[in-house]
């Protein structure tokens, strides 16, 4: 019998923000305040069209800080973060007895940060993973059972570093690095 760990909304939406930015096509969903609208309103996360040149820049910061917190190999970048978190720290967010354990006042922004708390407070932040690949950086939900999936896609992402891998193995095998 197999086992499929599904993916939750709160890591659904954070997944999707993480992947507005597309590292391969070098493309950014939220790079423009109007995509960035187009973005949260077909995602049901904002009312209207209209995106403030404050709120856009606090999307930005906390997208930066959750990709570095995703991160792979312990690659970390400060200033990602500390934007991040002065973000998640100015959002007006609430903890409840009952109803929600978390309110806010519905922004775009207190809505996200409201995913990524609850995904770290379950643990299941732990399943959701950036790529290694630096030219990749895709965010996946990991479903294997033992959470040690470490690529976005063995064939693709999983195959280019072992092959990197082999190549410079041959390389160090060759004397005078030649081949």
């Amino acid at each position: 019998m197999i086992t499929v760990i599904e993916l939750p909304a709160r890591a659904e939406l954070i997944r999707s923000f993480a992947n507005t930015i597309d590292v391969e096509e070098g493309t950014d969903v939220l790079a423009e305040q109007a995509t960035a609208a187009a973005w949260l309103a077909g995602k049901h996360l904002s009312a209207g069209p209209r995106l403030s040149a404050d709120d856009h820049h606090d999307l930005l910061a906390l997208r930066g800080g959750i990709r570095d917190a995703l991160g792979a190999d312990g690659a970390s970048s400060p200033d990602a973060r500390a934007a991040a978190e002065r973000v998640l720290r100015s959002l007006p967010l609430h903890a409840g007895i009952d109803g929600d354990a978390l309110a806010s006042d519905g922004s775009a922004a207190a809505r996200i940060a409201i995913a990524w708390v609850e995904l770290r407070i379950t643990g299941e932040v732990a399943r959701l993973k950036r790529c290694p690949d630096d030219t990749c950086g895709w965010v996946f939900w990991d479903v294997s059972r033992n959470n040690s999936r470490r690529w976005c896609s063995m064939r693709v992402c999983g195959n280019r570093a072992k092959a990197r891998a082999y190549s410079e193995r041959q390389r160090e095998a060759v004397p005078g690095g030649v081949g």
